[in-house]
């Protein structure tokens, strides 16, 4: 059973909803706080970790184990979180500066011990995903449009079951260019009918640990209600997934004699 951690900030949900002092603050604008009802709205249970729940949850062999945010003691991600975690699912949007490095660093850690990551939409700026990229993340972007995800890769497991392209009438524009390394797979590249390109669906492996961006999932949009969306990130996470590599940290070990040629 592959062990999964949400991890979702978990603040626009809760902005404009009375109680939460750490988020409402005055002068906060109308037009954030009508964003942020309609993102209560449209995702489960008014929260995006409650729809990637119940998207990982579909999956027969996963099981979300831990739901974590931000304002969580040591942000939902202690040892004993990740050390149950083989994929850590991350959404974040505004408050990706208030995550401490050390937790940031704790992830990168478990990372490239063998945990897998996917950093979906806007959390290109997170900082686990900029730590372990040495990037900066950035984007170009824009308000809503009509998306057309290109499948680039389809004989990569993330890919499997997805045709040529997937439509979604509405989707945030992130466009080129998007600051990161050359990826090892590009599964997908979306097209916005502003004529934009970008590249979506991006891996790479870090240490033992595998790692996919994913870029549709803006807040006020039902993309992860998409069936074929849900279809990459099911494969994503089985892709993602690789628990016999779970090691200790790794650390420069001394050789007392050089290695002998036995041939």
């Amino acid at each position: 059973m592959i062990r999964v951690t949400i991890w979702n900030e978990n603040v626009q949900e809760r902005m404009g909803v009375p109680g939460n002092e750490d988020v409402n603050r005055p002068g906060l604008p109308q037009s954030l706080l009508d964003q942020c009802a309609e993102m209560r709205r449209v995702q489960t249970d008014g929260a995006m970790h409650n729809t990637l729940r119940d998207l990982i949850n579909e999956m027969p062999e996963a099981e979300v184990r831990h739901i974590a945010t931000l304002e969580m003691p040591e942000c939902g991600l202690s040892e004993d979180v990740l050390n149950d975690t083989d994929v850590l699912i991350w959404w974040s949007h505004i408050a990706h500066e208030r995550v401490p490095d050390e937790i940031a660093m704790r992830v990168v850690s478990h990372v490239q011990r063998g945990m897998g990551f996917i950093p979906l939409h806007s959390s290109h700026l997170c900082k686990p995903f900029r730590y372990l990229m040495g990037t900066t993340g950035t984007l170009r972007w824009r308000e809503g449009d009509f998306c057309r995800v290109w499948n680039t890769c389809p004989t990569h497991p993330i890919a499997a079951g997805i045709g040529d392209y997937i439509e979604l009438d509405e989707e945030e524009m992130y466009g080129e260019f998007f600051d990161i390394p050359k990826p090892d797979d590009i599964v997908s590249m979306s097209w916005y009918a502003g004529g934009e390109l970008f590249r979506s669906g991006c891996t790479w492996t870090r240490g033992y640990g595998r790692i996919f961006y994913f870029q549709p999932g803006h807040e006020t949009n039902r993309s992860y209600f998409n069936p074929q969306i849900r279809r990459i990130i099911h494969n994503a996470v089985q892709w993602c997934a690789e628990p016999e590599h779970r090691t200790e940290e790794r650390i420069c070990l001394p050789v007392a004699e050089p290695m002998k040629n036995t041939k």
